[in-house]
Parts: C-alpha cells; sequence; structure tokens
C-alpha cells in the first residue's frame, strides 16, 4: 500500500501533490533550522564578536523577509494543492481502453461488498478488475459511515447511507493491490481490507464467466444476511439475482443495519450500553 508506487493516473496525480507540498514546505523548514542553528553559536556567551543591540525595535527591510517569504510560501502551496484536488474530482472521467467497469461498492460491518450489475455477479472483499479500463465505482454504506480507499490507485472517498458517491479510477498494471477502510467503524475495522486483482483484458471475461458458475444468489434475502455483524475471513462470490439490489440499498427500500455493537464484554461494561454507535 505505498503511497509512492502508484498503479493509476489518480494515484499518480495524488503523489505528486503530496511529494510537490512536502518540498515546498522544505524550502521554507530547512533553512529555518540552519538560521536557529546559526543564530545559537553565533551569538552565544563565548562570542565577542557577536554584537549586541538591545534596544533594536523595527525594520521594515527584515519585517518584508520575515513576512513575505512564508506568505509567497503559502500561496504557492494553497495553489498547488487547489489545482491538483480539482483536476482529481472524484467523478471526474478517467478515459481507458475498452469498455468502462461499472462497480457498485457496499461498506458493510465489517466487510465489502462489491457488486457488477452489468456482469450480473458480486463479491466480498475482493475486487477483480481489468488493466487499462475505466473504473466508474458507485459507493453507498450499509449501516455508518465508512472511507473506500485503494492507496496505489488513489482517491479516499466516504461511504455513507443513504446517499451515493461516485469515483473514477484506472488501473494501468496487472497485479495484486491492497484495498482498506480508512475510517474507524467498530472493533472489526482492522480486519476491514480487501483484495484488489487487476487482470489483463482477455482475463476479464473468463474471471467473470467463472464467477457467475458459483450455486450462490445474492437477493434481497442474502444481503440481510451478509448485514450482521461480522469479519468475513473468506472471498465468497455470487451470482446477481437483482441488478437493482444496489438502488435498494441506497435509497434504504432494504433497511439500513443498526450499526457496530461492541463485541467485547469489557467494552460493554464500559460503555453501560450495546451500541457502539
Amino acid at each position: 500500500m505505498n503511497l509512492l508506487d502508484p498503479q493509476g493516473p489518480v494515484a499518480a496525480g495524488n503523489s505528486t501533490i503530496l511529494v510537490d507540498s512536502v518540498f515546498i514546505m522544505l524550502v521554507i523548514v530547512v533553512p529555518t533550522i540552519f538560521t536557529i542553528l546559526g543564530f545559537a553559536f553565533w551569538f552565544r556567551a563565548s562570542n565577542p564578536r557577536a554584537r549586541y543591540q538591545p534596544g533594536f525595535v523595527y525594520s521594515g527591510r527584515v519585517e518584508m523577509v520575515v513576512w513575505s517569504i512564508p506568505a509567497l510560501t503559502v500561496i504557492l502551496l494553497g495553489g498547488v494543492a487547489w489545482i491538483g484536488s480539482h483536476q482529481l474530482d472524484p467523478a471526474a472521467p478517467v478515459p481507458g481502453t475498452g469498455s468502462p467497469v461499472r462497480i457498485q461498492a457496499v461498506s458493510l460491518d465489517w466487510k465489502w461488498l462489491f457488486i457488477y450489475p452489468d456482469q450480473r455477479i458480486a463479491t466480498i472483499n475482493t475486487l477483480t478488475v481489468p488493466a487499462g479500463a475505466e473504473l466508474n465505482f458507485q459507493l453507498t454504506s450499509s449501516s455508518v459511515m465508512n472511507t473506500f480507499f485503494i492507496p496505489q490507485l488513489g482517491s479516499m472517498i466516504y461511504t455513507m447511507n443513504g446517499m451515493v458517491t461516485r469515483l473514477n479510477l484506472r488501473a494501468d498494471n496487472e497485479g495484486k493491490l491492497q484495498g482498506l477502510s480508512a475510517h474507524f467503524s467498530g472493533d472489526g475495522f482492522p480486519d476491514m481490507m480487501f483484495d484488489v486483482n487487476v487482470v489483463s483484458p482477455l482475463a476479464f471475461p473468463e474471471w467473470v464467466a467463472n464467477t457467475a458458475k458459483t450455486d450462490a444468489v445474492l437477493n434481497a434475502d442474502s444481503y440481510k444476511k451478509l448485514m450482521q455483524q461480522g469479519i468475513e475471513k473468506g472471498r465468497p462470490v455470487y451470482r446477481l439475482d437483482d441488478p437493482r439490489l444496489f438502488d435498494l440499498i441506497a435509497t434504504q427500500h432494504i433497511p439500513p443495519g443498526p450499526g457496530p455493537e461492541l463485541a467485547s464484554e469489557a467494552g460493554r461494561a464500559h460503555s453501560g450500553g450495546h451500541d457502539a454507535r
């Protein structure tokens, strides 16, 4: 999950903003550190050549330098962040090769559900995408607010119950990446991670065909079982029975879950209740 090893254009843009911001701040930080050390050394008590001016109160030239350099740095840093972040608008198109892939992500307690409405399949805690294709994500939550983040593809974004957020990404290179939840949501939060498998455009249809052969079916009833609080150790896959399932979740036609509850007896005793929200 190396932020400085981007595997897509959005992550590359994020990495550029991060590196540029660090170097801009170092332009101020490094000279300031050396100046502090230089002043301490020159004005030490044993240096007879140091000229003290206790009556010195104001100098326009000194004030100009002291305030103009930080002001220019803040303007430059703000400009880099402003322009860069607008160029990386999560909903902005990310052109790719081949047909875009629609993926609907639902954050559960404590697992991730990925629905492929066009392919009529769904997966838990594993995301398989073709290299080079534009990935159109729609995201929501089954209960409490959460955060979807694939560090090497970029753009952390929130998932919230009753609304849909959009995110467009692209993975340029085949390989295995890691995704995670970046927002605390209860006891199982540390295990709320998922695999991202980037495969070749030719291998993706084969994976879809193999996944569609599963006997497990995802519909409103099986989804309600998935909503139950718990950590999923495996990587189950499903055939999607109703392509409208995500819309039913996002519009709350399927009632949202109650949210995480404390799993440990010590936690219940400390809180004095059963609901950790």
